[in-house]
């Protein structure tokens, strides 16, 4: 019996952090995992803040089910201010969340989880200047290159993105297969 591809979704909007959507990206399909670009609508073309890279969305989020993925990963930049405006972004992953499945939000990644009200009790980090935002959500911030709380990863920024990768693809390690 052929082993089932794991799908890892990543929460997509333009103006991301190039590298912080590349590098994980590619580290997934590495690891032999399926990449799945989720945005706002189907077959957008999307393009880093960085202009160094452009991703095409495969699904909408509307198209996109929670329990097709063993985890999902948000790059920063801007791209997380457009989506935490989307109720069925927060509302994937709220699911993802109640399901234990591993969340990796890396800069201001963690915004959507804010919006999410998933922060309550937590303990996490990302870019500097959202600390303020994160501490109202009821999180607890800490300036650390990567935080692994429960099934939550964040990291600060690209200069963070090893860290960031390894401990993802350690939490895919103990995923659902």
């Amino acid at each position: 019996m052929k082993q089932m591809t794991r799908k890892v979704a990543f929460l997509l909007a333009g103006q991301f952090e190039d590298s912080e959507m590349k590098n994980p990206y590619e580290a997934i399909t590495k690891n032999g995992d399926e990449a799945v670009i989720i945005g706002l609508k189907k077959g957008e073309e999307l393009t880093g803040k960085q202009g160094t890279i452009t991703y095409t969305t495969h699904l909408s989020i509307e198209e996109a089910n929670p329990d097709d993925y063993v985890a999902v990963i948000i790059p920063g930049g801007k791209s997380p201010s457009q989506l935490r405006e989307s109720k069925p972004i927060l509302d994937f992953v709220r699911q993802m969340d109640a399901d234990g499945k591993p969340i990796s939000a890396i800069c201001h990644g963690p915004q959507i989880l804010a919006s999410a009200g998933l922060l309550k009790g937590r303990t996490l980090t990302g870019y500097p200047e959202i600390e303020g935002e994160i501490r109202e959500a009821g999180g607890e911030f800490v300036d650390r290159e990567v935080v692994v709380d429960r099934n939550l990863v964040t990291s600060r920024s690209p200069e963070d993105e090893p860290a960031f990768i390894q401990e993802t693809i350690d939490k895919l390690g103990v995923s659902a297969y």
